[in-house]
């Protein structure tokens, strides 16, 4: 008689709470399902990347997502038996997630390792304007000199970004964005943090569309008209920013999200910088306004040397970096030491090279990375991870030490 007396009255407390909770969604117009997530998350290793982001201090570091490329890899680090992957390769992909304490995720991607084969890219591979294609035609326009590239943009992309700006939808494209958070963060549970990715974004270079050589030899001869397809650009991300600066706050999402496009090489910057201050930095710097007013930390992806933009990165608004290619001399310690615009602190997501150190160091080799990156790092906001897409080929010795390195900096922080 005790026993139910103490169940109902128990059942009674929940019962309030929920109603309580109920309650204060429904006065602040929060999205039920978000919150309950947000919630679910406060357990220990999604709750450390929430903090982290927020740069509270915390009594371990945490992992950031790993990508390993090759199937047999994801199969060990998930459980399950080899050929997995590649027959339920969701499922797979978020068990392995789990299984090596990933914290926080910002790129969901499970299905990308399968373009690849155990060595790589395979000869049925399709190649793409940027790694290799014989010939790039676009809406039937043969892409083989700048005017050729100037003709289809003034034909076929100019044209569809003027009518995207015309019938833009804020509330469709708010929903959408809710919609696809929520279900990546019900698909990963409630121990890994979703945070954002992307989302709207920044003008981009669309070298990817046309290939490196035609498109930069149209940036140096049609300055102007590169400067408009950013403007135009612009307007649209403008907008779709405004709508993800109010979806952040109304639905009190995680305040960070990873942008970036690969601007460099290990040489530098794949265009003088000076020429991005005059026709790309001013459109990039009013992209991303609304959500740097809004308090949401802009995390740059950048592969190469990108050391000559860090600044002007972080003049824009900027909170952190992320992909490091230290080799090829981003320079991690001193990056580490800069400020935002504002003076916080950064946020960055230190990884091991996976240029270097996991495909051709040692097991040691690892270790000492990974206590580099710790002992140089920032004190509050750091995490943890691989530095980039883990290829095929890097040896099970390799990444079983970057996992036990990583569970240990989770567990045991600094000390």
């Amino acid at each position: 008689m005790e026993g139910t007396k103490l169940s109902d009255f128990l059942l009674s407390i929940l019962t309030l709470c929920l109603y309580a909770f109920l309650s204060i969604v429904a006065l602040a117009k929060l999205d039920v399902t978000l919150c309950l997530l947000l919630i679910m998350e406060l357990q220990k290793n999604a709750l450390m990347a929430l903090d982290t982001i927020h740069q509270k201090p915390t009594k371990g570091i945490p992992s950031w997502l790993i990508h390993p490329m090759e199937h047999r890899i994801i199969d060990r680090l998930a459980g399950v038996p080899e050929g997995t992957y590649k027959t339920d390769p969701e499922t797979t992909y978020v068990r392995m997630q789990r299984n090596i304490g990933t914290c926080m995720l910002d790129q969901f991607i499970p299905k990308n390792p399968l373009k690849m084969g155990d060595h790589g890219f395979d000869d049925g591979t399709q190649k793409s304007a940027t790694t290799g294609v014989n010939e790039i035609v676009l809406d039937g326009i043969v892409i083989n000199s700048p005017e050729a590239v100037v003709e289809h943009m003034e034909k076929f992309v100019f044209p569809p970004l003027r009518e995207e700006i015309t019938a833009f939808d804020a509330e469709t494209y708010a929903r959408q964005f809710i919609d696809k958070k929520r279900t990546v963060q019900e698909t990963l549970g409630p121990d890994i943090l979703h945070a954002s990715c992307d989302g709207a974004g920044h003008p981009y270079l669309f070298y990817f569309s046309y290939g490196y050589a035609y498109y930069f030899m149209a940036y140096a001869l049609y300055p102007e008209l590169m400067e408009k397809h950013f403007s135009l650009q612009a307007d649209l991300i403008v907008m779709k920013n405004r709508v993800l600066a109010k979806v952040f706050r109304e639905e009190h999402l995680p305040p960070m999200m990873r942008i970036g496009q690969d601007l460099a090489d290990s040489r530098g910057t794949l265009v003088d910088p000076t020429s991005l201050d005059e026709i790309w930095f001013p459109h990039f710097t009013r992209s991303v306004k609304p959500l740097v007013d809004a308090g949401i930390r802009l995390i740059w992806h950048c592969d190469g040397n990108l050391m000559q933009m860090v600044p002007r990165l972080l003049e824009a608004g900027l909170y952190g970096f992320q992909g490091f290619q230290y080799e090829d001399g981003m320079d991690y310690e001193k990056i580490c030491r800069m400020k935002t615009k504002n003076g916080d602190g950064l946020l960055i997501i230190g990884g091991v090279s996976v240029t270097r150190t996991l495909p051709f160091g040692t097991p040691e080799d690892v270790r000492k990375e990974m206590t580099w990156l710790v002992e140089k790092g920032p004190k509050t906001g750091l995490f943890l991870g691989g530095s980039s897409s883990i290829a095929p080929g890097v040896s099970w010795g390799n990444i079983k030490t970057l996992v036990e390195g990583l569970r240990y900096y989770r567990e045991k922080g600094r000390n």
